[in-house]
């Protein structure tokens, strides 16, 4: 899962990278609001996390021009005004939630998770897909009712595809959600994570679609 903060307290933005990233997120940070802008409006995230108090650009006006623009991704807004009226004002313009600084990095991630599970249509933090679980509070995967261990960029190819269940993803999208951008995106990793999933989870679990991409899929038979 790929996230762009965009933070001009280069101390609360730091804090809250580490953290993402310690738990699986793809983090893309940047510290004004032009930059911020031009990023959210470019490229693809499956959630942001923007400051209100921003130089060059405020985040009102990023979050409004965003979904002028049908850019629909999550919005977490963050504030150093905790006032009922900003956070109206904020909601208005297209805001999924906000939290109010100073906060505990905990509750980032917690709002976080949820509005990506919302956002791909997931009411609870347990996602299925036939006899897989992911627990996205622990990242806990279980297959028929065993756990099943995975390396970071398992989970993270799983943890996508789980949120997009049913969707062909293609190789470009997977690479850009589950790896920073300095990664080589033409190798064939992709396909050795698809390969290591199958042994662990069962072969019919992702589909290949020839020059389109993967499908996560419940198993038949």
């Amino acid at each position: 899962m790929k996230i762009l903060v965009v933070e001009d307290d280069l101390q609360v933005a730091r804090q809250i990278q580490t953290s993402l990233k310690g738990v699986g997120y793809v983090v893309e940070v940047v510290h004004d609001g032009e930059e911020g802008y031009y990023l959210g409006n470019n490229d693809t995230f499956d959630a942001v996390i923007l400051d209100l108090g921003l130089p060059k650009m405020d985040g009102i006006k990023i979050l409004q021009q965003w979904r002028n623009n049908d850019r629909n991704m999550p919005v977490l807004i963050l504030t150093a005004r905790d006032t009922w009226r900003e956070k109206v004002v904020g909601l208005r313009a297209g805001a999924d939630d906000y939290l109010s600084k100073p906060f505990e990095v905990e509750e980032v991630l917690a709002r976080v998770e949820a509005l990506i599970r919302r956002a791909s249509g997931h009411a609870t933090p347990l996602l299925t897909c036939g006899p897989v679980t992911l627990d996205t509070t622990t990242n806990r995967v279980t297959c028929n009712n065993e756990t099943v261990e995975l390396t970071a960029l398992e989970l993270g190819m799983l943890s996508y595809m789980m949120h997009h269940r049913g969707e062909v993803i293609s190789k470009t999208e997977l690479t850009e959600h589950i790896y920073d951008q300095d990664f080589d995106r033409d190798s064939n990793v992709i396909e050795v994570l698809v390969n290591r999933l199958r042994n662990k989870l069962g072969a019919g679990i992702i589909k290949t679609h020839r020059g389109l991409g993967y499908q996560l899929v419940e198993p038949t038979g």
